[in-house]
C-alpha cells in the first residue's frame, strides 16, 4: 500500500510537471524582441461625439505614436492578436486556427523578409513605424493587466513590417492555395470564362451536401479577411457633370465587423502637412483608405492570378534532399520549427518542417513537393506606398505611387477636388514569359525543373488595366472583372490584355446591379447614389440563374415541396418584404461562394431541407419576416437588418446564435461618403461603422452608439477640419512617452 501511495504521488507530480511545462513553455521560450532606441513622442487625441479620434502631432512620427495609443484605448484586445501574428505566436492565443496562420508565417519567411527589406525603406517611413511601435509599447506598459500573452512586448518597426508581409498576400488568395497544397487536394486554378489560350475546365462540378450558413460556429471571427470566402466590397466615383453637384467618392469596403482585419476609423494631422481621414486595419499606423484635402481613394479586393505553382522533382542524395533545375541538382533548403496551439490552459507543441527552393516556399504533401511564387513576394515596400498615397496632393502624385507597383493587389477607385476620377485593377502581375498553354499552363501546375518558368519582377504599369476620366462620368467596382467598370463605350476591352496576366473574368450580383442602375440613371445625384448603395435586389444571372433553374426542376413532395413552392414566389429582393426572403437568405450564400471561389456546387435539395428545418425549429414556420432572422447584435443592442449575401446593401456572413437568429459578422462595414463641391468649398464627408469606435470595450459609450444609424441606412458627419474637430470634441488628451 505504501508503494502504491508513493507511486500515485510520483505520478501526480509527473503530471503536474508536464501540465506546468505545457502551460508555460511557449511564452518562456518566446523572444519578446527589442524596442527601438528610445525617442520621445507627443500627440493629442481629440475624439468627436462618436468617439472617433483625430490625432494631432508636430511630426508624422508623433501622430503615428498617437494612432497606436488611440487604437489601443479602443481595441487593445485585437491589436495584441495582430502583434502575435507578426511574431508567429497566434496559435498560443487562437489555438488551431491561429497555428495555421503561424505556419504561413514560417512558410513564407515573413520575419526574414522584414529583416532583409525593412532597413531599405526610406528614413521617414521607418520613423513612422518605429513611432507606432513605441505607442503600442507605451500603452502596454501603462496597462499590464490587459496583456494576454507573455513576452509579447516590446515591439518595434520590424514587427509591424512583418505583419504587413504576412497578411497582404492573403487578400489575393495565397491562403487558399497553401491550404490546398497542404491537404494535397486537387488545385482549383480557375479565374473566369474562356480566355484565348486558356480554356476553362468544362467538366461538371461535384455536388456537396452542405450549406455554408450552418457551418459558421458562434463567435467565430475569421482572422484573414476576404481570404476564406467571397466576401466582397463596393466602390463608386462620380464626376460633377453626372452628380449635378460635387465630385463624389463612396467607399463601401466589406470586412469582418470585428477582429484582426476590421476597419478602424480615425483621422491624422501633423505639422508636416499630413492631413488624412479614413480607416486603417489593426497594426497599421495610418488610414490606408479615405481622403485628404485634395483627393481620396477606396479599395475592393480583386483576384488576379498572382500565384504560380511548380512541382519539383526531388531525390535524396547522401541523406539530403535535392531538386532538379535544368541539368543541375540543387539542395532543398529545410527549416524546422515548433508551433504552439492553445488547447484550454495548455500550449501544445506542434513540430513542423517547411522547405524552400529558388522558386520560393515549398510544401510537401502526398502528391510530392510543390513550390510557389507570387507577386509582391519578399517585399515590404507596400508599407511606404500606403503612406505616400495619403500625402499626395494631386492625381499625378497619387498615380506615381501606383506606378511603382509596390502594392500587390486591390482594385482602387479614386476621386479628387478637380473632378478627376480613376479606377485601377491594381496588381503586381508576375512578368511571365509569353508562352502558350502547351509550353506553360500558368493556371495549372508548372514543371519545377524548368528555370525559364521562374519569372523575375512584375509587368510595367502600362499593362495594368485602368480607366481614367471615362466619358460616362462614373466608375465602380464590386469585386468584378475590370472590363465592366465605366459603362458602354467607356469600358476596357478584354482582348487588349495578355491572357498571361491572369486577369479575373467574373461578375457578382452586386456588379450586375450596380452596372445596370448606373447605366440607366439620367443623373447620379445623392438620392440616386443612395438608392444604388442600399439596393437589395438580385439579378437572375450567373449562379443565381443556375440555382433557380434547379429549384424549378426539383421534384419534391410534402414539406420539401411546400418549401420549394414558397421560394419560387420570391421577388429577388432581400428587403424584408415578402414571405420567401428568409429562405432565400439562408440558401443563396453557399451557391454564390461556390461560383465565385470555384468550389463544389452545393446540393439544392439538401440546402432547401436544411433551411426549412432551421426556420421550423426556431420560428415554427418557414416564412418568418427576414428582419426577425437577420440581426445586428452587440451587447444589449439587437436590431433588424436588410440586405443579402451578394446585394449592394451587403449582409454577407453571419454566425448562428442559440436562438436561431443570424448575427451579422461581415458585410457593409466602414462606409465613407466624400464630396468635393464644384464651387471650391472644402471637402466634406460622412461615414458609419456597424457598431462603434470602441467595439471591444463594453464599458465605453462608443461600444454600440453607431448601430441604430447603420441599421437605418444613415451616416454621421466626419470631423475632418480642425475647427470642426475642436468645436465638436467630446474629449481631448495629450499622450507622451517623455521620461
Amino acid at each position: 500500500m505504501k508503494f502504491l501511495k508513493g507511486a500515485t504521488l510520483t505520478l501526480v507530480a509527473v503530471l503536474l510537471t508536464a501540465f506546468t511545462a505545457l502551460a508555460t513553455w511557449e511564452p518562456f521560450f518566446a523572444h519578446a524582441g527589442a524596442a527601438a532606441e528610445h525617442r520621445e513622442y507627443t500627440a493629442e487625441i481629440a475624439r468627436d461625439e462618436f468617439g472617433v479620434p483625430m490625432i494631432y502631432g508636430e511630426t508624422d512620427a508623433d501622430v503615428a505614436f498617437g494612432v497606436a495609443v488611440a487604437h489601443s484605448q479602443d481595441d487593445f484586445f485585437t491589436l495584441q492578436d495582430v502583434i502575435a501574428m507578426s511574431k508567429g505566436r497566434y496559435g498560443a492565443i487562437a489555438g488551431e486556427n491561429g497555428a495555421q496562420l503561424d505556419f504561413i508565417y514560417h512558410l513564407i519567411d515573413a520575419r526574414g523578409t522584414a529583416q532583409r527589406q525593412y532597413p531599405q525603406l526610406s528614413v521617414d517611413t521607418q520613423a513612422l513605424f518605429e513611432a507606432y511601435a513605441a505607442g503600442l509599447n507605451h500603452y502596454a506598459k501603462e496597462h499590464p493587466e490587459e496583456i494576454k500573452l507573455g513576452n509579447l512586448f516590446p515591439v518595434n518597426g520590424e514587427d509591424v513590417a512583418t505583419g504587413f508581409v504576412l497578411r497582404q498576400p492573403l487578400f489575393f488568395g495565397l491562403g487558399n492555395v497553401i491550404g490546398q497544397l497542404v491537404s494535397g487536394d486537387e488545385m482549383r486554378r480557375e479565374f473566369g470564362p474562356d480566355i484565348p489560350g486558356f480554356p476553362r475546365d468544362s467538366s461538371p462540378q461535384p455536388q456537396i451536401e452542405e450549406t455554408a450558413w450552418r457551418e459558421i460556429p458562434a463567435g467565430l471571427v475569421l482572422p484573414l479577411g476576404e481570404e476564406a470566402d467571397h466576401l466582397g466590397s463596393n466602390a463608386w466615383a462620380v464626376t460633377p457633370e453626372r452628380t449635378g453637384g460635387p465630385t463624389t467618392l463612396i467607399s463601401n469596403s466589406h470586412q469582418p465587423l470585428r477582429g484582426g482585419v476590421a476597419w478602424y476609423e480615425l483621422g491624422v494631422q501633423s505639422g508636416e502637412g499630413w492631413h488624412l481621414t479614413g480607416a486603417n486595419l489593426p497594426g497599421t499606423p495610418f488610414p490606408v483608405m479615405g481622403h485628404n484635402e485634395q483627393l481620396g481613394w477606396t479599395y475592393t479586393v480583386n483576384r488576379p492570378d498572382l500565384i504560380d505553382i511548380y512541382q519539383l522533382e526531388v531525390e535524396s542524395r547522401d541523406g539530403t534532399l535535392h531538386y532538379r533545375l535544368d541539368d543541375d541538382w540543387l539542395e532543398l533548403e529545410e527549416r524546422n520549427f515548433t508551433l504552439a496551439a492553445k488547447f484550454g490552459p495548455l500550449n501544445l507543441p506542434v513540430p513542423q518542417t517547411t522547405y524552400r527552393s529558388v522558386h520560393g516556399p515549398v510544401i510537401k504533401n502526398e502528391r510530392g513537393y510543390f513550390a510557389f511564387r507570387y507577386g509582391g513576394m519578399d517585399s515590404v515596400r507596400q508599407m511606404d506606398a500606403f503612406y505616400r498615397l495619403g500625402k499626395a496632393t494631386s492625381m499625378e502624385e497619387w498615380m506615381e505611387v501606383y506606378e511603382r507597383l509596390d502594392i500587390p493587389n486591390f482594385n482602387v477607385v479614386y476621386a479628387d477636388q478637380e473632378g478627376n476620377i480613376a479606377y485601377i485593377y491594381n496588381a503586381a502581375f508576375p512578368d511571365r514569359p509569353e508562352l502558350d498553354e502547351v509550353q506553360a499552363n500558368w493556371r495549372g501546375i508548372l514543371d519545377g525543373s524548368r528555370s525559364d518558368l521562374i519569372w523575375e519582377g512584375v509587368v510595367d504599369f502600362d499593362e495594368v488595366p485602368k480607366v481614367i476620366n471615362p466619358q460616362s462620368g462614373w466608375l465602380y467596382n464590386a469585386n468584378n472583372e475590370p472590363f465592366t467598370a465605366a459603362g458602354a463605350g467607356s469600358d476596357l476591352v478584354p482582348t487588349d490584355f495578355s491572357p498571361v496576366l491572369g486577369v479575373e473574368r467574373k461578375q457578382t450580383n452586386r456588379s450586375r446591379r450596380a452596372y445596370m442602375m448606373l447605366s440607366e440613371a439620367a443623373q447620379l445625384d445623392r438620392a440616386a447614389l443612395e438608392r444604388i448603395k442600399y439596393d437589395t435586389a438580385y439579378v437572375r444571372e450567373g449562379y443565381l440563374d443556375r440555382l433557380w433553374t434547379e429549384i424549378e426542376e426539383l421534384e419534391a413532395e410534402g414539406d420539401l415541396a411546400e418549401t420549394r413552392d414558397l421560394l419560387l414566389t420570391w421577388d429577388f429582393t432581400a428587403d424584408n418584404e415578402g414571405g420567401a426572403d428568409s429562405l432565400a437568405l439562408l440558401i443563396i450564400r453557399s451557391f454564390m461562394g461556390s461560383e465565385y471561389n470555384n468550389t463544389p456546387w452545393p446540393n439544392v435539395e439538401e440546402s432547401l431541407s436544411n433551411a426549412s428545418d432551421h426556420l421550423i425549429e426556431h420560428f415554427g414556420r418557414i416564412d418568418p419576416p427576414m428582419s426577425d432572422l437577420l440581426r445586428l447584435r452587440l451587447g444589449d443592442v439587437d436590431l433588424p437588418l436588410d440586405g443579402g449575401s451578394d446585394t449592394l446593401r451587403a449582409s454577407t456572413t453571419w454566425r448562428v446564435d442559440d436562438d436561431g437568429r443570424l448575427s451579422l459578422v461581415h458585410g457593409d462595414s466602414f462606409i465613407q461618403w466624400v464630396e468635393w463641391p464644384v464651387n471650391g468649398s472644402p471637402v466634406r464627408s460622412r461615414s458609419i461603422q456597424p457598431f462603434g469606435a470602441a467595439s471591444t470595450r463594453p464599458e465605453s459609450p462608443h461600444y454600440t452608439d453607431q448601430m441604430e444609424l447603420y441599421a437605418a441606412h444613415q451616416l454621421k458627419p466626419v470631423r475632418f477640419w480642425e475647427e470642426d474637430v475642436r468645436s465638436n470634441a467630446a474629449s481631448t488628451q495629450v499622450v507622451t512617452n517623455a521620461r
